[in-house]
Formats: structure tokens, sequence, C-alpha cells
């Protein structure tokens, strides 16, 4: 690479090689022709063919130089117009790749704002997750504590007894129920509802017979079955014959008494199972309900609780109604006097009317007389008498 000014020159291009052949082989003979001059001056006339020779060869060296010159402006063409190549090439590239690269960063965003936005609800999805978590973790906890609370018999009756106040506090008003109401022959029963004779207050009492109905889930055989099944009639008996024997009396409560059972399992289990129950119960007039039961019964009393105290409210209604009466008769009468008042003061405002108005007539004659001035006497000298 040979670089002449701001142009470079490949060796191994041939017309590069042509031209500087020529150029060498233009020195050369250059050369020895000033050889040849200095040589001799005689040989002078005897090498005039040669001279003419050496200035034809002169001339085509001249041409040739003037050949080597248009290859050298065509070669620098020839570079302008690579470099031009080169330069739009360059900013093709560069526009390219401007290009490759903004559609790169617009997919790495669009990626980054997925994978946020992807992340984001992961998080979301985490965090549900452990509130789900720790809710069912306080349910296992709730439902431990259940279980425990039913495997004894005293928080079992404890857990009946709530929940009848729940249900009785929602249907009744405070004053037509007492809990935990003792009775004349001493028992205490879970609920004693107020209801007027007849049928008079009715006794609601909570029962559970929960190990029979395990017992009865428990079982994975015909005998197992069987067991169970007495063990269920035998304790579902023994409540109905406590009930009927403590809390249905003669003059004091209602001819019968409610047992509530505070599971709808149990008490569906008897009404699919052992109807025979249910009769017996009806035949001690002890009816057995569950919490939805108990409340359609109950809203059932608050009727008649409703339906008594307006009976009982009736007297007092009338004699409220002959004293309205003798108000509004007496209010009448009032109104009357009030009106007649009302008259005779207008009438006294018309007299005042025509007295002002005479008063005024008279006023005005007055006004239109003439009065003549009169000058004031003169005053008498009064004497002083001075005593001696």
């Amino acid at each position: 690479m040979i670089q002449i000014g701001t142009h470079q020159f490949d060796l191994n291009d041939p017309l590069v090689l042509l031209a500087l052949g020529g150029i060498g082989f233009a020195l050369l003979v250059f050369v020895l022709m000033l050889m040849m001059l200095r040589s001799t001056g005689r040989q002078a006339r005897t090498l005039e063919p040669i001279v003419g020779q050496l200035n034809l060869l002169g001339q085509r060296v001249q041409g040739l130089s003037d050949g080597q010159q248009q290859l050298t402006g065509g070669l620098h063409h020839v570079s302008e117009a690579q470099a031009m190549s080169q330069t739009k090439m360059l900013a093709l590239m560069e526009q390219r790749l401007a290009d490759v690269n903004r559609a790169m960063n617009e997919s790495l965003h669009g990626t980054a704002t997925r994978t946020a936005r992807s992340l984001g609800d992961l998080h979301q999805r985490l965090e549900a997750i452990d509130k789900a978590q720790a809710n069912i973790e306080k349910l296992s906890g709730n439902v431990l504590g259940l279980q425990d609370i039913l495997s004894n018999k005293q928080t079992r009756g404890a857990f009946g007894e709530i929940q009848l106040h729940d249900i009785v506090n929602k249907a009744l008003p405070s004053d037509a129920f007492t809990m935990q109401a003792t009775l004349s022959n001493g028992k205490r029963a879970d609920c004693l509802i107020h209801l007027p004779n007849p049928p008079g207050p009715i006794v609601i009492d909570s029962k559970f017979p929960l190990e029979a109905y395990e017992a009865l889930r428990r079982a994975s055989g015909p005998g197992e079955l069987l067991e169970a099944q007495r063990f269920m009639r035998a304790s579902v008996k023994a409540h109905i014959r406590a009930i009927s024997e403590k809390y249905i009396l003669e003059g004091e409560t209602a001819d019968g008494a409610l047992m509530f059972l505070p599971s709808e399992a149990v008490y569906a289990e008897l009404h699919a199972n052992f109807p025979e129950l249910v009769r017996e119960g009806f035949a001690a007039k002890v009816w057995i309900v569950s919490p939805t039961t108990c409340m359609a019964t109950l809203n059932t009393m608050r009727a008649v609780l409703k339906d008594a105290r307006m009976r009982e409210q009736a007297g007092a209604i009338r004699r409220e109604l002959a004293a309205l009466y003798g108000d509004v008769d007496r209010l009448g009468s009032r109104v009357e006097n009030l009106d007649r008042h009302f008259g005779q003061a207008a009438k006294d405002i018309a007299e005042i009317k025509i007295s002002a108005e005479k008063a005024g007539k008279r006023a005005r004659r007055l006004d239109n007389f003439d009065f003549e001035e009169l000058a004031p006497e003169p005053e008498t000298p009064r004497v002083l008498q001075i005593k001696s």
C-alpha cells in the first residue's frame, strides 16, 4: 500500500503496477539520454536520428504520463466513489444498528414490564394463599376447640344453652322469656317462655345425645350399627322422659314442653331413621325441635304473645277511647265559647270603629272654625302694705 498525499494505492492493483512500470521506463530513458548527450558533442549530429527517436520516445512517455495522470484521476474518482459508498454503508449500518437497538430496548422494556406485572400478580396470589392458610389454621383451631367443647358433657350442655339463648333472644322480646328459670318443684329449666293461659308457660330444655350419634357414624358393621341404634333410642327416650317428668307441671306450665337439639344432623337422623322416637315424644307431649324448627316455633309463639297482649290492652284501649271522647266533647264546647267570644269581640270592634268615625267627623268640623286672637288683660299691680 502506497500513500501519495490523501490518496492510497494498492501495489497489487494491475493498473498501479503498469503506471509504475511506465514511470520507471521513462526515467531510465531520460537518464540514458543525458548520458549520451554528455559523452560527446561530436556524436550529437550522428545521433540526431536517435535523438529524434528519443524525442518521439519522450512524446510517448509524455503521453504515457498523461495517461498515468488520467489513470490517477480515475483512481481518485474510484477512491472517492468507494469512500462515499463506504460512508453510505456505514450510515446505513449505523441506522440499522440503531433500529435494532431500539427494537431490542422496546422488547426488553416490554418483557421487564410483563415480568414485573407477573411478579406482582404472583405476590398477590401468594398473599391470598397466606391469608387462606391463616384462615384454615384458625378454622382448624376452632374445630379443635369445638371438639374439646363437645367432648365434655358440661361444656356441651353450655354450648346448647348458649345456642338456645341466641335463638330465643332473636325471636322474642326480652320480657317474654326467662333463662335458667326455677320451677316450683326445684327443677331449673334452660328456658321458660311466658305464654298466656292457655296454654301457659312452656319450657324449652336443651339436650345433645352426641355419644350415641357418633356411635352411629362410627359403626362399621351390622352388629355395631344395631348396638349404636339401641344406644340412640335409649338416650333419646331418657331425655324425653326426664323433660316430661321435670318440666310439665299441671297448673304451672303448659301441658307440653320442647326438647331442643342444637344439631340439625342429629335432628335429621331422628326423623329419618328413628320415627318411633318422634312419635314417642308426641305421646309424652315433648316436641323435638332443631335450631331451624325452634326459630319457626318461637315466631309462632311471638304472634300468640302479641295477640294476648293486645287482648290484655283492649280494656285500657276502650278506657282511653272514652276519655278521648270526653276530651273531644269538651274541646267542642270550648270552641263554641271561643267562637262566641270572637263574635262579641268583632261586634265591639265594629262599634269602636263607628265611634272613631263620629269623633273624626266632629274633629274636622271644629278644625274649620275661625278663632280670633284675644289681647291679654293687663295685670293689676300689687300693693305692698308696710306696717308701722
